[in-house]
């Protein structure tokens, strides 16, 4: 209840705001400032209380009080930001300009002040008025005592690998790999397999489809794994179809324009003569699925596809389908009790009984289980909890297939979080079914909202920082799903909210008019009261409503862009997101210079023309991130106008061809800055000066004559040792320049105890920088060099955070000469990649390395058969952790295949000699193909 209560100390940091100095406010109004600052205190305190208790124990005054105290806190809010964006307007006046408006100015600051002390006034007489009808704030007597509170458990990275370990998921993987197994026509005449995946929801049919399609692809020319949902686009189901099985081809804009027929006839064309596995997840009804098995061309190549499902009715037009069971008891203990306590054996005695009462209200669906677990996983010495818990779930789960005792175990979840990550969690009710949000997205637009505010020991860390550790809280209590990670560390990029999970979030935000959502079904959700203040429009015409108060707008379906009218009148808009979106043939957005109060803009991947960009973005004083992202803009002197006032200006992403403007040392504010090219060493300079700049992505390149500026690289080092706080970085020099990333010795990198990841494409030479002094904390880097020496490879091995290492010779392949580095070499490092680099295992002593589990490296078949290497040289037991090993086989014609296959089989027995029997792959150069 009350998702907008983690968001009220905003609002009492705003009316801070007023007390300062510059408003001059009188007396009497600083008091009446003061006094409406502790009224809201306590207005936030009861609100807190009805928060963590569900509507339905609510009494109904009380329901009424907490919709009417919310409508407040808006109406508050609203005032006091356009006031204090007036005074940010006027605040960058020359004193010549101060100066002429003279009277003019002391007459507006009076009326101002007026302005002020009426509507404070008017604030704290509502308040009195509702206090009056609905009782004290104190409201113990009337609502429900809520269950006791837990901190989070901060060990994400142990507890989502618990999460996601397939538990019980093997007889399941072998029965369904049975099916599609068994063949329909013989020899090289068979037919496309089709399997249907049904059961209720929670029960991990995605995970079993999952785990089946990542097992089976190798063996396809081609895959897709595309989800469908409750109400889909079947446009962008079938293009996203396309999308996962050519990449390349198919992220073109033109094939966005393309009407449903044609969509059909092109993946016919493509998957005609192509052998695939495809799966479907989440199909609901039997006309979405006949399109989409009508596009999905029937060859004869032994093709597969997996369809997930709820319904019965959509398996039986499949005609082959696999019925998704719960865990068995001994499966869902495994998974129950290693998300608490690790294994059934560590939980304590006295927990035994109420556990089992609790995994058999669970009936053996993962979901349930999960979610339960990670409420319990910090209360695991409060059996009074765990019964509390227990007695709040409804019986038989498993039996009657009855959902609601799911939704009642994910909203004690949900009850059990604090207040600001209510608010962030039900926020995600803006984004359609399973649809991917990407982390910086989300966490920039909760910035944007005002969700994410500086505890009392955290203001070292920035406020993207801070959402990070949010949108990790939500994926340690389960209530978010991890949908796209890291390639090289894992860590979290994206998500989805399982649909189960967006229908309580949904029912929410419905209560507390949270978000509108606009679907042009039976779905959409409309206020029931209050003014509308979030919308979101999924493929549908567009809505007859009133937005004079609307905060955010968010837009996911291209049909309707060019029906959107102008926003001037939205005058307090934050969030307007248009990502995705075609604006190809909707240029004017001159509406924009109106939106005072925006503080997230993207128009990302939209098509937009970079040439008609309007100027007037540039009066937007308060926008914190512009995300311009795929939008070509060749001319740098527009850009420089758009930005040149955006002092508040947080994050700012446009296209890598982009040229950096001038005038970007102004924008003191920025922390996120992606992909822009520099030319000239005046460019470079002015990067010193962006001293919060946590995230960079820059290119160095000629400028537009085709000159190369000698001084560049020099002038951008010597910015980069002013960034104290960056902790990405990203550099890429041409490769024809024969440039490197020196600087002058006597700078001061000693402070870059924050970077962890360092990307450097083109460089000549490793540069002296890169050492253990000057970055301590470094665990991802990545090289490419012309040059690589058998230093270098011992410099990299005394960083002692290092992970993850890619090193790449960009001139022809290098052979190292004999040598052997220390020891304790690489000691945290878990993959090493060497391209290019003849850097076989045996260079490294027992000792070196004793966390690598993934290693490449490249062999140049000549040194072998000249004699400079044997067999004996490779040496894949120096490793003891090795789990996998990936080698490129390089070399001319002239090599013999007998020299070729001794390799091959010396490295194929030391694999299997070591005692974890790594895979083993090779790449061989295309003289070689043909002999492996």
């Amino acid at each position: 209840m009350d998702v907008v209560t983690g968001a009220i100390g905003s609002l009492i940091s705003k009316l801070g705001e007023l007390l300062k100095d510059e408003y001059n406010l009188q007396k009497d109004l600083r008091e009446q400032v003061k006094s409406l600052s502790l009224e809201l205190e306590s207005a936030q305190a009861a609100l807190r209380k009805v928060g963590d208790v569900a509507p339905e124990q609510l009494d109904e005054q009380v329901r009424i009080w907490a919709r009417e105290v919310r409508e407040s806190y808006y109406d508050m809010e609203d005032v006091l930001d356009t006031f204090l964006v007036e005074r940010l307007e006027g605040g960058h006046d020359s004193l010549l300009q101060r100066l002429k408006g003279g009277l003019l100015n002391m007459m507006g600051s009076l009326l101002k002040r007026r302005k002020i002390a009426g509507t404070i006034k008017d604030i704290k007489q509502h308040l009195h008025d509702v206090t009056e009808r609905h009782g004290r704030y104190t409201i113990d007597n009337i609502v429900a005592q809520p269950a006791a509170r837990s901190t989070i458990d901060p060990r994400l990275a142990a507890m989502y690998k618990e999460v996601t370990h397939l538990i019980g998921i093997d007889k399941s993987r072998g029965e369904l790999k049975s099916k599609l197994d068994s063949k329909e026509g013989s020899g090289s005449n068979e037919k496309t397999k089709i399997v249907a995946v049904v059961g209720v929801g929670g029960l991990g049919k995605t995970t079993l489809a999952k785990a089946v399609y990542d097992e089976l692809k190798p063996e396809f020319w081609c895959g897709a794994f595309v989800p469908v949902g409750r109400n889909p686009d079947l446009k962008k189901v079938l293009r996203d179809i396309l999308i996962d099985l050519d990449k390349e081809k198919y992220r073109d804009h033109k094939f966005t324009m393309l009407d449903e027929k044609q969509l059909i006839d092109e993946l016919r064309e493509f998957l005609g003569t192509t052998r695939y596995f495809i799966v479907i997840d989440d199909v609901w009804d039997t006309e979405s699925w006949e399109i989409i098995r009508n596009a999905l061309d029937n060859n004869s190549l032994g093709s597969k596809i997996v369809i997930t499902t709820r319904k019965h009715d959509v398996a039986e037009e499949v005609g082959c389908s696999y019925n998704m069971e719960p865990l068995t008891h001994e499966s869902s203990k495994i998974l129950f009790y290693g998300r608490i306590f690790g294994s059934e054996r560590e939980c304590p005695s006295q927990f035994s009984e109420v556990s089992e009462k609790i995994l058999k209200k669970c009936g053996g669906v993962p979901l349930a289980i999960i979610t339960t677990s990670s409420l319990l996983a910090n209360k695991s010495r409060n059996i009074k909890v765990w019964n509390e818990v227990c007695d709040s779930i409804g019986s038989g789960l498993g039996s009657n297939r009855n959902m609601e005792n799911m939704r009642k175990i994910l909203s004690l979840s949900y009850y059990d979080l604090p207040s600001h990550l209510k608010t962030c969690l039900v926020y995600l009710s803006i984004f359609p079914e399973d649809y991917e949000i990407e982390k910086k997205r989300l966490i920039w637009r909760w910035i944007a909202e005002d969700f994410i505010q500086h505890g009392v020991n955290d203001h070292d860390q920035s406020l993207f920082e801070i959402g990070e550790s949010y949108f990790n809280e939500l994926i340690n209590r389960s209530l978010i799903e991890v949908a796209d990670t890291s390639i090289k560390d894992g860590t979290p990029l994206s998500c989805r909210v399982h649909d189960m999970v967006l229908e309580l979030i949904c029912s929410l935000s419905i209560q507390e008019n949270f978000v509108t959502t606009v679907q042009g079904d039976s779905r959409q959700s409309t206020p029931s009261s209050g003014s509308v203040r979030r919308l979101s429009l999924q493929k549908t015409a567009w809505p007859i409503m009133e937005t004079s108060k609307l905060r955010s707008l968010t837009i996911f379906s291209s049909t309707i862009i060019n029906l959107m009218p102008s926003l001037s009148c939205c005058h307090l808009l934050r969030v307007l997101d248009l990502r995705d979106c075609n604006l190809r043939d909707h240029p004017n957005l001159k509406f924009l210079g109106n939106l005072f109060h925006l503080r997230y803009l993207s128009l990302a991947y939209t098509g937009y023309p970079g040439d008609q960009l309007p100027v007037e973005i540039g009066k937007l004083q308060v926008l914190q991130t512009l995300d311009l992202s795929s939008i070509q803009i060749i001319d740098a002197q527009l850009l420089s106008i758009i930005i040149a006032g955006l002092r508040k200006l947080i994050c700012l992403c446009v296209e890598g061809t982009t040229r950096l403007p001038n005038g970007l040392r102004c924008l003191t504010s920025l922390e996120y800055l992606k992909a822009v090219n520099v030319d000239s060493a005046c460019m470079a300079e002015e990067l010193g000066h962006l001293t919060q700049l946590r995230t960079l992505y820059v290119r160095l390149r000629k400028d537009k004559d085709r000159r190369w500026d000698e001084s560049l690289c020099t002038a951008l080092v010597r910015s980069l040792a002013e960034l104290h706080r960056i902790q990405e970085l990203i550099v890429e020099i041409p490769c024809d320049v024969g440039a490197d990333l020196e600087g002058s010795v006597d700078l001061p990198f000693l402070s870059w105890d924050k970077l962890s990841y360092l990307r450097i494409y083109g460089t000549t030479s490793l540069p002296t920088w890169i050492c253990p002094a000057s970055l301590p904390h470094l665990s991802d880097l990545n090289l490419r060099m012309v040059q690589v020496r058998t230093d270098d490879i011992r410099v990299l091995g005394m960083l002692q955070a290092l992970r993850l290492l890619e090193v790449e010779a960009s001139d022809s392949i290098q052979v190292l000469e004999r040598f052997v580095v220390s020891h304790d070499a690489f000691p945290l490092a878990i993959k090493c990649s060497f391209l290019d680099i003849a850097m076989v295992p045996s260079a490294f002593p027992r000792g070196a390395m004793p966390s690598v589990t993934e290693f490449t490296f490249s062999i140049l078949l000549e040194d072998f058969a000249g004699g400079k290497f044997t067999g004996d040289d490779l040496a894949l037991g120096h490793l003891p952790s090795l789990q996998s090993v990936f080698v490129d086989l390089d070399g001319d014609q002239d090599v013999s295949k007998e020299v070729l296959m001794k390799v091959v089989d010396k490295l194929r027995d030391e694999a299997d000699d070591h005692p974890n029997h790594p895979s083993i792959e090779f790449n061989p150069s295309i003289e070689f193909r043909n002999c492996i």
